[in-house]
């Protein structure tokens, strides 16, 4: 008999019935092969009792079993897991153990019990139980019959446990214990037709890279399973997701748009708390997008517009919340279709160097250029960076930008230097992007060093919205260090942005560029004029040097000459040229050697 019990539940352990299913079955068979017998299987998990089967015994009687504490006066199973040995109890009326629990058992006319541990990985996982009507103890043929159930009991909650560590591993992130991308991906699937309204908020962690590069991933790993039980704690813990490195994915159903709005706030007042990671103290913050999702979005639509929310609150709205609108989608278009176009004019070498000369005001020599970015279309027609300007808020693209313009401008200049041709400096303009990439330092010192051009030609150019537009401290820590290295730094577009002279104190630079707005308001009695003869004035008590941007007419140039401007570029001068004009220019034009010290180049 045991032989075909055998057979019938490893049949079902094979198929991969449920646990439940299979143990109840085991049950019938039992109890047909013991009559007066009741089985009864409870599993053991953390130190209590759940009832897994006993499908003789009423529900309620069940239901009283669960979540029982397991202890050496529990009756027989909860004494037996305990013990991790066998208990029969054949008069559970006067038995001690079942002092407490008696009540449940007589009325139904138990009166004795046999339990047996069920071990596995050497603890106790559950208890094997026969209870009587009568008061008596186990026959031979049950000690039989319970030694090859309990193993195969054994064989299937570890084959059990084994399936749910694979749907755990599956469907849960190890480093915060949430539901991981797959188990979003599921839900969001689920999720779609019931409600007539749901919402998805995504979570970004602010500066993550910032944390890893200063104090070790050890800490930005803590740091994100920190930020995950924030939000966890403010959100149902089976509604919040970590679907990537630093971000979060929340659902809230039958959500309005203040819902989101409300829970959006409460996320970011939830994480901003500071936190110690790792022996360091720092202080997160999130960035959140949101979608109030339509019945009649797919789910891959749905998460798009989350996406793209959050995408946008990053560039523009950091450490806030932003709602998806249609608006954001044509925008988002827009920006993907020229990352996508710059990525290809990478990877097929068509992005290149064109140069603006930078001359004395009062003689017309070149004292240097502005490299230029300029891309190449399929057909041959050049394009200017101010047409493709939505790729570079893209951070990989405008860093791999920035690093394919150092190395074309490296090289043109070390065949100047090589012609003995006077050059004295060239300007490169860098990202926000660069700044917060990592490494910016390392990187431009060993494109030159590798061309072999003095990082005294160097002068960096990083426009105002980067200069004043991070919260933190990277930009400024970085200008530092570049200018400690022998490279020059000028604040480009000057004026366009929230920039005063103040801030130069702070972060000291070379060289402030005075946006081409400015320059081509000076005609008598506009207001510009005013502020361009200040800032000279300003400027050179600073000891900055002062170059002026977009000059197009000879009456421009005379104002600019009587404030003391004594460098520009623009058009009455040149457009940008390739390298090669550019060569034949600097050989024409370019401020000998003689002059050099007596100019402000």
């Amino acid at each position: 008999m045991t032989i075909e019990l055998q057979n019938i539940i490893l049949e079902m352990i094979a198929r991969g019935e449920p646990l439940s299913a299979t143990v109840e079955r085991l049950c019938f068979e039992v109890e047909a092969m013991a009559p007066g017998a009741v089985c009864s299987v409870l599993l053991v998990d953390e130190g209590r009792l759940h009832p897994l089967a006993g499908p003789s015994l009423p529900g309620h009687y069940s239901a009283a079993l669960d979540n029982l504490e397991i202890g050496p006066f529990v009756g027989s199973c909860g004494t037996a897991a305990y013990l991790a040995a066998p208990v029969t109890v054949t008069d559970i009326a006067n038995d001690p153990k079942w002092a407490d629990f008696k009540g449940l058992a007589l009325p139904l006319g138990l009166k004795a019990c046999w339990s047996t541990p069920i071990c596995s990985g050497g603890r106790v996982v559950a208890t094997f139980a026969f209870y009587y009507r009568e008061q008596r103890g186990p026959s031979d043929l049950e000690k039989l019959i319970v030694d090859a159930c309990v193993h195969l009991c054994a064989i299937a909650i570890e084959r059990d446990q084994r399936v749910r560590e694979r749907q755990r591993l599956t469907y849960v992130d190890a480093l915060t214990g949430l539901p991981n991308r797959a188990s979003f991906n599921k839900a969001l699937a689920e999720h779609l037709s019931p409600l007539p309204s749901w919402g998805i908020l995504l979570a970004d962690l602010d500066n993550l890279k910032v944390v890893n590069d200063t104090f070790g991933h050890s800490t930005g790993d803590e740091l994100i399973s920190t930020v995950g039980q924030r939000i966890a704690s403010v959100t149902p813990p089976e509604r919040v997701f970590r679907i990537g490195g630093d971000e979060f994915a929340i659902i809230l159903d039958a959500a309005t748009r203040p819902d989101l709005a409300t829970q959006a706030t409460r996320l970011i007042d939830a994480v901003k708390k500071p936190a110690r990671c790792h022996g360091h103290v720092v202080v997160p913050g999130i960035t959140v997008g949101g979608v109030l999702v339509r019945q009649d979005q797919s789910p891959d639509e749905a998460r798009q517009c989350a996406d793209i929310a959050l995408y946008h609150a990053k560039e523009n709205n950091r450490g806030q919340y932003v709602e998806y609108t249609g608006g954001l989608g044509t925008a988002f278009t827009k920006r993907f279709r020229a990352i996508r176009e710059v990525s290809r004019a990478l990877a097929e070498e068509r992005i290149d160097a064109h140069y603006q000369p930078i001359v004395r005001l009062d003689t017309g020599e070149i004292v240097g250029f502005e490299a230029l970015c300029r891309m190449r279309t399929l057909s041959g027609e050049i394009i200017a960076a101010a047409n493709f300007h939505e790729a570079t808020k893209d951070a990989h693209v405008a860093a791999e930008l920035t690093q394919c313009m150092l190395r074309k401008v490296a090289t043109d200049m070390r065949r100047w230097l090589d012609r003995g041709l006077p050059l004295q400096h060239v300007g490169i303009n860098l990202a926000a992007a660069d700044f917060h990439a990592g490494n910016l330092l390392e990187r431009v010192c060993m494109v030159f060093s590798e061309a072999g051009v003095p990082l005294k030609h160097v002068i960096l150019e990083v426009t105002e919205s980067v200069y004043l537009g991070q919260r933190d401290h990277v930009v400024a820590d970085e200008i530092k260090s570049l200018r400690a290295c022998g490279m020059r730094v000028a604040l480009d577009d000057f004026g366009t942005g929230f920039a005063s002279l103040t801030h130069l104190l702070s972060v000291p630079v070379d060289i402030i560029k005075i946006d081409r707005s400015f320059v081509e308001r000076l005609v008598p009695g506009d207001g510009a004029a005013i502020i361009v003869e200040g800032v000279m004035s300003i400027a050179t008590k600073l000891g900055l040097r002062v170059v002026a941007e977009g000059i197009e007419t000879d009456s421009q140039l005379a104002q600019l000459l009587s404030f003391g401007c004594m460098l520009g570029q623009g058009y009455l001068f040149s457009k940008a040229v390739d390298r090669e004009v550019a060569t034949t220019l600097l050989s024409q034009r370019g401020q000998k050697a003689t002059k050099v010290q007596q100019s402000q180049g």
